[in-house]
């Protein structure tokens, strides 16, 4: 670049953007950590089955009605667990979306 070259300022560039954009970014890590430390839970086969899970879609625990066991059906088993697991996923989405949407909407484009 030459000697004494400033390049021009682009509109909307300025400082205050970029404080803007770290300021939002903080807050997305901020509501990252909460989202880590909230559960949801979801049960099936009316709550013979539960699994809980984190708001970052982490499993923290599965719980079985022992009445459940003593038929041993291992299929039937199989298709609840998978039941409440996807349910489970899908609450810490919401619960992601919830927590995250306001966040993304006050991008400043």
């Amino acid at each position: 670049m030459a000697k004494g070259y400033k390049a021009p300022k682009m509109p909307g560039m300025g400082g205050g953007m970029m404080g803007q954009l770290q300021k939002l970014q903080e807050q997305i890590e901020q509501a990252q950590a909460r989202l880590a430390e909230e559960t949801v839970s979801a049960t099936a086969g009316g709550g013979v089955v539960k699994v809980t899970v984190t708001g970052d879609q982490r499993c923290t625990a599965i719980e079985l009605d022992p009445e459940l066991l003593k038929d041993a059906d291992a299929e039937m088993l199989q298709d609840l667990l998978l039941t409440a697991f996807n349910s489970a996923l899908d609450k810490s989405r919401e619960l992601a979306a919830q927590s995250l949407g306001p966040l993304a909407g006050g991008l400043p484009f």
